[in-house]
């Protein structure tokens, strides 16, 4: 049997690597830990102490978006500290028109869920035990998509 130790990178297609650069340092806070000769492809890390996290791999403006009823991935997910960080990335992504796919609960830990350029699904989350019985679009909020932020 393979035991991993953990996950040591993701790779995903995109249609313009540039693009996907700027959403992801700019809106994620990622870091660019390198680039391929020409550009096609760029990685990305959180954690300065690891090589990379993430890497995209552009593969052209016609490239044919992620598709919910096909087998591939579904989203990947970035952690957060607490819960005031969820509320700051949400104000980010306000404030940069990106796509908000939706908002979780599962318990003890919230997420926000997020688009990239391409479509591709993100989810930012906290462990916040503290609001496990308040949902959290209700305190990003107050109820509606684009509303004031809660307190």
């Amino acid at each position: 049997m393979i035991k991993p130790s953990m996950l040591g990178h993701v790779v995903i297609r995109v249609r313009d690597a540039q693009r996907s650069e700027d959403f992801y340092t700019k809106v994620l806070g990622l870091e660019v830990r390198n680039r391929t000769q020409g550009g096609k492809m760029r990685f990305f890390t959180s954690n300065p102490e690891i090589d990379h996290e993430l890497a995209v791999a552009e593969i052209g403006e016609d490239a044919v978006g992620p598709v919910s009823e096909h087998v591939g991935m579904y989203h990947m997910a970035w952690e957060l500290a607490n819960m005031d960080e969820i509320k700051d990335a949400y104000r980010v992504v306000l404030d940069n028109d990106v796509d908000v796919a939706g908002f979780g609960d599962h318990g003890v830990v919230k997420g926000l869920y997020i688009r990239d350029p391409d479509g591709i699904e993100i989810e930012l989350y906290a462990y916040a035990p503290e609001f496990e019985g308040t949902p959290l679009q209700e305190i990003l909020t107050r109820g509606s998509l684009r509303g004031t932020m809660a307190d």
